[in-house]
């Protein structure tokens, strides 16, 4: 049992903590109870190995309050950050509880430090404002570490200096991620990082993905993509002057619900239009899918007779893959086969079951499209789920397992949603984001981002749910102004990496039918442009002229105002 001293003077006696969970080896999230009694926050967990807690905390005005002393460090105002999930090193069991906040700080600076060596920018990092706040995050954690020794609760001054060490070290980390972003687009966008690696490791003939000798991960020769996943709901003459303006490629989805809502009556029409429109009039590349997902907004009704019937529902996947395909091969580019499957989300699959549904979804689609390019996409990356189902597997380690049975792949793909109440879709820093990324980066696969983006409002669940995690937000509640400085910051980071081939941004415009995420549409409902369109614009062409647009610095992004706020 781990026990944690609660940042919060008053917390509430709660019989589980919600949004939080326990981290094992490996980053895997391991089955445990997180729980709250009289200010203690107790870890219930079935090893008795190190583990670490990933946990929501609230780093908003009421927090910062808390912080005694000058909150201006090295020029740079502490500002509220927003309400994000955390984690803390790996810990060992011990009679004493830890103080929550000095192990938040602990890791992030562990993190910051990892990142600096793992992108070889100890030597560019002397001396710039990320590293003096670092300088001043690791100050204030020492001499809070110290202090626990007199006392560590809620209003003690190590506590005190505890969260300032960490407020000042998720600034600095995040200002390190887009440092890097900055420091690395240009080269990847212009093809100099790959040319850098070819002059010396490679015939000058061939143009395919390398691996890079230092970062670890896969360097691509090609500029990366952007584009939009688009609603079949929504088809008119605005959304088309959209996508033509601020994407590379369309997405198509094709749920299975809305592609054969009666078992064996397909309905083509509404896809058919997006994919004749992007291929003749256009000019895009469509990628499209997932086919087979088994989320609850992605599944016709019919099909549940046969969650526990593994036979039939193997042969029904085969026979939608093999309509699918065969209607769409000489259109789509690009197929996202299946997404999920890892997760066992409604559909309860074993190990064995979920590695042979992978590969019957890429073997029939390699079979009858031999020219496209096909990815497997994973939801809810960083594996939260895994805590509550033990019978689903880890998301690295299911990428792990395909790679090693041989399935062939081009790409794989990540769905990366923040800001809801949903499992896996609470908010991250970028910092945390940048270093999920390189994990996958591992791979030595091409990586796209199938699935990118936020909200402009707080989403609230239908029914209030016991334990439903907060949503969490990034610097400010969501916005439609939020929604575009956090496009261009995480855009920015993600498009820098040189094993990155696309990202797509999750919903082109609000619709009143099926949707991964309500009023996240690049477009209101009533077909109206918001800021973050025109963001994606400038995605686009910053990926074009090999540079980022002065305006998204550091400073514009992460203050109190904002790009949009500015502009």
């Amino acid at each position: 049992m781990l026990r944690f001293v609660s940042p919060d003077p008053t917390p509430a006696t709660t019989d589980e903590l919600p949004g939080a969970y326990l981290i094992g080896k490996d980053n895997v999230a391991i089955a445990g109870e997180i729980t709250v009694r009289d200010g203690i926050v107790v870890c219930e967990k079935g090893t008795t190995e190190a583990v670490a807690i990933a946990v929501q905390i609230d780093l908003d005005q009421d927090r910062l309050d808390q912080i005694e002393g000058d909150t201006t460090i090295e020029g740079v105002t502490l500002k509220p950050l927003g309400t994000w999930t955390l984690q803390t090193c790996l810990l060992p069991q011990r009679e004493a509880p830890y103080l929550l906040v000095l192990e938040l700080a602990r890791h992030r600076i562990m993190t910051f430090l990892t990142k600096l060596e793992d992108w070889q920018a100890i030597d560019s990092a002397e001396g710039t404002l990320p590293m003096k706040l670092f300088e001043a995050a690791r100050k204030c954690f020492m001499r809070a570490l110290v202090l626990t020794h007199d006392s560590i609760l809620p209003d003690s001054e190590a506590s005190k200096l505890a969260l300032r060490a960490l407020w000042i070290a998720l600034e600095a980390s995040e200002r390190l991620a887009l440092q890097q972003a900055q420091n690395d687009f240009g080269p990847r966008c212009d093809g100099s990082m790959y040319e850098n690696l070819e002059s010396e490791h490679s015939d000058p003939a061939s143009r395919k993905a390398m691996l890079h000798p230092g970062r670890g991960g896969v360097v691509l020769p090609l500029k990366p993509a952007v584009g939009s996943l688009v609603s079949p709901h929504v088809f008119a003459p605005v959304t088309h002057d959209a996508i033509t303006r601020s994407c590379d490629f369309i997405t198509v989805p094709m749920r299975w619900v809305e592609m054969e809502p009666a078992e064996g009556e397909y309905d083509y029409s509404k896809t058919d239009r997006w994919i004749e429109w992007a291929i003749r009039t256009a000019k895009l590349p469509v990628v499209a899918g997932p086919l087979i997902d088994f989320r609850s907004a992605s599944v016709p009704d019919w099909l549940y007779i046969w969650e526990n019937d593994y036979e039939t529902l193997r042969e029904l996947v085969y026979e939608h893959m093999k309509t699918l395909v065969t209607r769409y091969r000489r259109t789509v580019t690009r197929w996202t086969v299946c997404s999920g499957l890892h997760c066992g989300e409604h559909f309860k699959l074993s190990f064995e079951q979920m590695m042979d549904l992978t590969r019957i979804c890429v073997l029939v689609t390699r079979k009858l499209h031999p020219r496209a390019k096909i990815q497997v996409e994973i939801t809810q990356p960083w594996g939260e789920y895994h805590t509550h189902d033990r019978s689903s597997l880890p998301p690295l380690l299911y990428a792990e397992m395909l790679s090693q049975a041989g399935i062939q792949i081009d790409a794989f793909s990540l769905r990366v949603q923040m800001g809801s109440y949903r499992s896996g879709l609470q908010t991250r820093d970028l910092m945390a984001f940048s270093s999920m990324l390189d994990h996958y980066a591992m791979l030595d696969r091409p990586i796209t981002i199938s699935s990118i983006g936020v909200p402009t409002t707080k989403l609230s669940p239908r029914e209030e749910l016991p334990n439903t995690p907060s949503t969490g937000h990034w610097r400010h509640p969501w916005d439609e102004a939020v929604q575009a400085d956090w496009l261009s910051a995480y855009g920015a980071v993600a498009l820098s990496k040189p094993y990155i081939e696309s990202i797509c941004w999750h919903e082109l415009a609000d619709t009143s039918g099926a949707t991964d995420m309500r009023s996240g549409g690049l477009m209101d409902i009533k077909g109206l442009g918001r800021p973050s369109l025109e963001r994606l614009t400038d995605l686009r062409t910053a990926i074009a002229e090999s540079r980022l647009p002065d305006e998204w610095s550091a400073d514009n992004l992460l203050s109190s105002g904002g790009v949009t706020q500015q502009s």
